[in-house]
Formats: structure tokens, sequence, C-alpha cells
């Protein structure tokens, strides 16, 4: 969902960066989001740390996600720092957010949906990009809502997640980069 929400972002919303700086910004975002944790799951499987790559139990998932925090994290300072990319830092500073929720929310025995949380994310963010080029993105921000609810369906139908568990991971990823744009 991070790669794909930035190039919405590049699509949709006004730049100054060229294809070069775009593709380089895209693969920076897909190897930090998507090939550094899918190492680092291969890995935890080999040493017995997950026992699938599902990370089903709170336990299993608590140091990928710390992992996570970390890495969307830096890479929000990264992107906050490059020339016309600071909103696009204000994607994965909310993405750190939430993660850092779902964390502190481990404590007190409550798993939430992190495929939610993602979708809640990307739509915040496009919500709060709405207000800041104030550009007609309400196609997308419903589109947001409607593939979140698809996949909330299919979460529970496949009992992976309780009603609570998608609800919280959607409303937490949708605040996130709201509350980042509006209160940090």
């Amino acid at each position: 969902m991070p790669t794909i929400g930035s190039l919405l972002y590049f699509i949709l919303l006004p730049n100054n960066l060229d294809s070069k700086q775009r593709l380089a910004v895209l693969s920076l975002i897909f190897i930090a989001t998507y090939i550094i944790p899918l190492f680092i799951l291969i890995l935890f499987k080999r040493l017995k740390l997950i026992t699938s790559f599902k990370a089903e139990s709170i336990r299993e998932r608590k140091i990928p996600v710390a992992i996570m925090i970390v890495l969307f994290y830096l890479l929000g300072n990264t992107l906050r720092g490059i020339t016309n990319l600071y909103e696009l830092g204000i994607l994965f500073y909310g993405t750190s957010i939430g993660l850092v929720i779902i964390y502190i929310l481990f404590t007190f025995s409550i798993k939430t949906s992190i495929h939610l949380l993602s979708l809640g994310i990307t739509t915040g963010f496009f919500f709060v990009m709405n207000t800041i080029y104030n550009q007609n993105l309400i196609a997308l921000i419903i589109s947001g809502f409607l593939i979140s609810g698809l996949l909330a369906s299919a979460r529970l139908h496949l009992k992976a997640h309780t009603h609570k568990e998608v609800y919280l991971g959607f409303f937490l990823g949708f605040i996130s980069p709201v509350f980042v744009f509006y209160f940090l």
C-alpha cells in the first residue's frame, strides 16, 4: 500500500520531480516497505521466531511491528528532507504513529488489523492531500473506504480478525496522517 499510495501521490498531485526522481523515490519506498520486511519475515521464520508468515499471534507480531515503526519513521525523515516531498513524509510518519499505537495495544492483548491500518492510512493521507491542494480527490477517498470495506469483509470471512480489530485498524489508520498533518 505505501508504494501504491506514493504512486497515486505522484500521479494525482502537483510536484516538480522528473520521472527519474519519481522512480528513485518509488524504488526507495518499495525496498523499505516491502523488500526489507519480506526478508525480515523470512529470517524470522528460519530462526523460528514466527511459526508462519502471517504472524498471527501478538507475540509473533511485536518484533516485526517494532522494526516497521523504525523503517517508516526513517523513511518519513528521508522524504521530509527532499524538496517537494514533505507531504509524502506525512504518509510515513502517519504509518509510524499508527504502528506505535498498535504496538501499545499489544500490551492490552488487543490485536489490530494491519491490513486495514494500511488502507486507512492511505485513505486518510488523501483526505489530508485533498485539504492541502484543494483538489477533488473525493472519488479516491470514497474508493479507499469501499476497498477497505471489501478487505474488512475478507478478513472477517477468513476469521483472521474480529469486527473490533478491523474497525480499529481502519480508524487508527485514517486518523494517523490527519493527526500528523494537523498536530505535528
